[in-house]
């Protein structure tokens, strides 16, 4: 049993790391932009799919779902939910909030260990 301890602490999910790695990679595509419709599938895809490259390189023992929701600024605000059914000891997640003065962005990582 230790050794398994061992092995979780090794590759446990380090909500700050995917913090930095998913607000760099929507810093980089949406960063100084103004709302534009024609392009949210194009930058939405482009966070997933960079967010989730720059993840499995950390090379950990997870499997990764990425989602990402832009819109507009309004005066409706913007709200999401999340609920999960996991091992909270190896699994984890983390949600990176982001705006500026035309849009609203808000991206979830959910990692689930592989369990070898």
């Amino acid at each position: 049993m230790e050794e398994y301890h061992r092995h979780c602490d090794e590759v446990g999910f380090n909500a700050d790391e995917a913090h930095n790695i998913v607000k760099e990679c929507v810093d980089e595509i949406l960063g100084g932009e103004d709302y534009n419709q024609n392009n949210i599938n194009q930058w939405t895809a482009s966070i997933v799919e960079q967010s989730l490259a720059h993840l499995v390189k950390l090379g950990k023992a997870y499997k990764y779902i990425v989602t990402c929701a832009v819109v507009q600024r309004s005066a409706y605000g913007f709200h999401t939910a999340s609920s999960c059914f996991w091992d909270t000891t190896s699994d984890g997640t983390c949600t990176v909030r982001w705006e500026n003065r035309t849009m609203n962005c808000i991206v979830n990582v959910f990692a689930i260990a592989i369990v070898l």
